[in-house]
């Protein structure tokens, strides 16, 4: 496990602000109760958390769980991560960063989780392996959540449709994944959670109604794998510029309304 001194994790954001809410999304009070009330309340409370990002999940469940492990595998997620939680860390709260893919993560020993949670990010694992992998690491009772609201590149309102034409007019047509393109999974997330030791599935939907800013629409964008910073070169600017045009003709104060939706998964092992 790595760790990040205040001082590194500082220095990273002064050079990725776009990585600090408010450009990601937070996760709602409905979707943390739902998660919370998911597991036993009987103290001690760990919470595991895969592909933290820059900690919103952890933010959201603070007060919640008294040990805390959050992995990612980009480092400079992780300094965002340290700078926005360890200053709001409840007393008593131990949080533990660490630098790992959810393949390769091996908790300490003696140490389960009580609740995994896995937002926005299980389409980048290796599914099957990742849960057969908790199997080991969760509590006899405990539950793995897997959870994401609509992707931003499925666009569902004409002001998104427009955003994404003008990336697909910079990057292609195909949703880029960093270096590479995004390839979707043709099967629902709760059918191999039902192949999985978490065979017992509950599903929930969260409605979520936000509010955005071309300046705000830029930086989440900067903080995606399909429109990051350096997939645009020299024609970053002129991309901004763009996008500003796009966006203004549908709105004459810059606000941008979204209807969202957050699906829920929770599995549980059998208990026959």
């Amino acid at each position: 496990m790595s760790a990040h001194s205040p001082g590194a994790a500082h220095e990273h954001v002064r050079r990725h602000r776009w990585l600090l809410p408010p450009y990601r999304p937070s996760i709602p009070d409905t979707v943390a109760e739902i998660l919370d009330q998911a597991v036993a309340p009987k103290p001690p409370r760990r919470l595991l958390d895969v592909g933290t990002g820059t900690g919103l999940v952890v933010e959201a469940l603070l007060g919640r769980f008294n040990g805390i492990i959050a992995i990612d595998n980009d480092s400079d997620m992780l300094a965002a991560a340290e700078v926005a939680l360890r200053p709001v860390l409840p007393n008593g709260t131990t949080l533990v960063l660490a630098e790992t893919t959810a393949e390769d993560f091996t908790p300490p020993t003696g140490w389960c989780a009580d609740l995994v949670t896995i937002c926005r990010a299980f389409h980048w694992l290796d599914q099957v392996t990742v849960l057969q992998h908790l199997d080991d690491q969760v509590a006899p009772d405990g539950a793995v959540a897997i959870f994401s609201d609509n992707s931003f590149w499925a666009a569902g309102s004409p002001w998104k449709t427009a955003v994404r034409s003008v990336i697909q007019n910079f990057l292609g047509e195909r949703r880029r994944a960093g270096h590479s393109t995004f390839n979707h999974h043709d099967r629902p997330y709760s059918e191999i959670m039902e192949e999985s030791p978490f065979s017992v599935v509950e599903e929930f939907r969260v409605p979520v109604q936000r509010v955005w800013t071309t300046e705000s629409i830029l930086g989440y964008l900067y903080s995606t794998s399909f429109a990051a910073p350096y997939l645009f070169g020299e024609c970053l600017g002129q991309f901004e510029r763009q996008v500003t045009t796009a966006l203004a003709e549908f709105s004459n104060n810059d606000t941008f309304d979204e209807d969202n939706e957050f699906l829920i998964r929770i599995g549980r092992r059998s208990r026959t």
